[in-house]
């Protein structure tokens, strides 16, 4: 009930929209929007393991205590905002007076040339950090480093506690096409 409530008012305000920028000469453009793709297979979220291998065409069996699948889903649950122990690509640096700016600047310039890679920007007194990427190995932190070298001289790989990574590598992020209003020129 509520889902249903919430996307008729959603619609309800994007008619208004509409309806509004038209009359103030605006037009509705596609923009394209970069996502973070899934950390884990969408398809399996929310769901148990042991009720997706019940529905099996029986080539699989089970034979496993109830507490053992309570154990599991309620230590995922308790840790599922925890970070893990790896590596990041640290492209700035900085204290001086500019640095929260330069910091900010930093951020975006990588957020654009490299879409679909997460960028943190962090305080830690007097210095203003920005880090990019997680990666549970040095390896692929350097993989990554080699590639942006020409846009960072100066960065450099740093271990820290990550957020978990992508699972599809090669497919990082989603691109999407939404809708947007522009002024007509």
């Amino acid at each position: 009930m509520k889902k249903i409530l919430f996307t008729t008012i959603l619609i309800l305000i994007c008619a208004a929209m509409f309806a509004q920028a038209q009359r103030e000469d605006y037009i509705m453009v596609d923009s394209l929007v970069y996502r973070p793709a899934s950390a884990v297979d969408s398809s399996l979220v929310g769901k148990s393991i042991f009720t997706v291998l019940d529905k099996t065409s029986g080539e699989v069996r089970i034979h496993q205590s109830q507490i053992i699948a309570d154990g599991l889903k309620n230590h995922i649950a308790r840790n599922a905002h925890k970070s893990i122990p790896g590596y990041r690509v640290r492209i700035f640096f900085d204290n001086q007076q500019n640095a929260r700016g330069a910091s900010e600047s930093a951020q975006r310039l990588f957020s654009a040339r490299y879409p679909g890679i997460a960028a943190y920007r962090s305080y830690q007194n007097p210095f203003f950090k920005v880090t990019v990427g997680d990666f549970r190995t040095k390896s692929e932190a350097l993989e990554l480093l080699q590639s942006i070298k020409r846009d960072f001289p100066t960065a450099f790989v740093v271990k820290e506690n990550i957020n978990y990574p992508v699972v599809d590598k090669s497919h990082s992020y989603v691109v999407d096409t939404v809708k947007v209003f522009r002024p007509k020129r």
